[in-house]
């Protein structure tokens, strides 16, 4: 896979597919979070500082039929200026011919930001005629969207069909791969996964994948309760999903033989409902009430996952610890941002996986003290489980 600082540049309009899918005000529709298009603005940068041009392509949201205007790329132009040194065009529709005739006179230093490539079914289809349409914008093709590498749409895989010779990573596309590969393929042990979030479901594959390569394995967020079903405790009303437990008991059969450390939740902060105001206690997973649910890690598991990942020299943390989007379930969460932080800065290697995850950390203002924040949830889920992501096997 070729990287765009071995391409050649001068004078050339790059094609470059970004992931722009950023957030959005509902009432004033500007960008609240704009971590996505900073990360692809050293690729953008490069480009034009060689000598090129930049022809932008991204979905954002999910658009049902045509054009909605509250999924526009317009409204991502005023901070993408923020971060641009050259003059930032508007094609409107991808395929248009306002979008041709100003990709055609791009001039070196100009970037050009087309509309949003879902106002089209065919993205999704990755269907080939619009693919070749979409090419007609560059001489070469860069993907710097990893959030997106593992989608087979039109302008993340199908268009890199049209440029066999001329087909590159961006930078960010990179070092997401390399920070992935320094867990599960160049790993320095211990090797520690914190796995959260909702459902088992949704980390089988990972996990099944990570035993392998870790040492521990922390688990809380929803999924934890069916884990801990599978050993024989009650878990009251929290959630399970009764068709994995025998999964879950697989999984935890597995790590045994394989030396894996699994730490489940010793206590959780269970609450009577699912609510901000619900009333809560904490509660030992041996003495689980049968009218109440886990929202939360307790104190003693932080104390228990705090000594193992102050111990780990590598770190994957996927998933929150518990519903941390309401304040009274958020200190489980925090806590672990804050644990990962410190062996960070004692010299461990931390890689936080998108999503929640990401979100949580944000939210913390810790971006910046952990190794690496990855911009792909579901695309880094499928990168680390194994799986060919078809926007990386498009550039090969």
């Amino acid at each position: 896979m070729k990287v765009i600082s071995d391409a050649r540049l001068n004078n050339k309009r790059a094609l470059m597919r970004v992931d722009f899918n950023v957030p959005l005000d509902k009432a004033t529709l500007k960008v609240t979070d704009d971590k996505r298009i900073r990360e692809a603005i050293p690729s953008i940068q490069h480009i034009l500082d060689q000598g090129g041009s930049v022809v932008l392509v991204s979905h954002l949201g999910r658009p049902k039929s045509g054009h909605e205007d509250k999924y526009s790329l317009r409204h991502t132009l005023d901070t993408i200026r923020n971060y641009i040194k050259g003059e930032v065009l508007f094609g409107g529709d991808c395929i248009g011919e306002e979008a041709f005739t100003l990709s055609k006179n791009l001039q070196p230093g100009q970037v050009l930001v087309l509309e949003n490539v879902r106002f089209y079914s065919e993205e999704e289809k990755g269907d080939r005629a619009f693919a070749e349409k979409l090419s007609r914008h560059g001489d070469i093709y860069v993907n710097d969207a990893f959030g997106t590498a593992h989608r087979a749409h039109a302008s993340t895989t199908i268009v890199a069909e049209f440029f066999p010779e001329e087909k590159y990573a961006g930078f960010l596309l990179a070092k997401e791969i390399e920070m992935a590969e320094k867990v599960v393929e160049n790993s320095v042990h211990p090797v520690t996964a914190i796995m959260g979030g909702a459902k088992v479901s949704d980390k089988i594959l990972i996990i099944e994948r990570l035993l392998d390569k870790i040492d521990y394995l922390l688990i809380g967020g929803g999924m934890a309760y069916t884990f801990l079903r599978a050993r024989g405790y009650k878990t009251g009303t929290s959630l399970v999903e009764g068709d994995k437990i025998a999964v879950a008991a697989q999984l935890i059969k597995d790590a045994r033989a394989k030396n894996v450390t699994i730490l489940l939740p010793i206590d959780s902060v269970v609450a009577d409902k699912f609510a901000e105001d619900a009333a809560t206690r904490i509660a030992q997973s041996t003495d689980m009430p049968d009218d109440m649910m886990g929202l939360d890690i307790g104190p003693q598991t932080f104390e228990a996952f705090f000594d193992t990942i102050m111990d780990s020299k590598t770190i994957l943390w996927n998933g929150p610890m518990g519903v941390f989007e309401m304040e009274k379930f958020a200190a489980g969460t925090n806590a672990v941002a804050q644990a990962v932080v410190k062996a960070t800065e004692n010299g461990a290697f931390s890689l936080i996986g998108g999503g929640d995850s990401a979100a949580a950390v944000a939210k913390a203002g810790l971006e910046s003290k952990v190794s690496y924040v990855s911009t792909g949830g579901g695309a880094l889920l499928e990168f680390l489980e194994g799986k060919t992501l078809p926007g990386i096997a498009a550039l090969g």
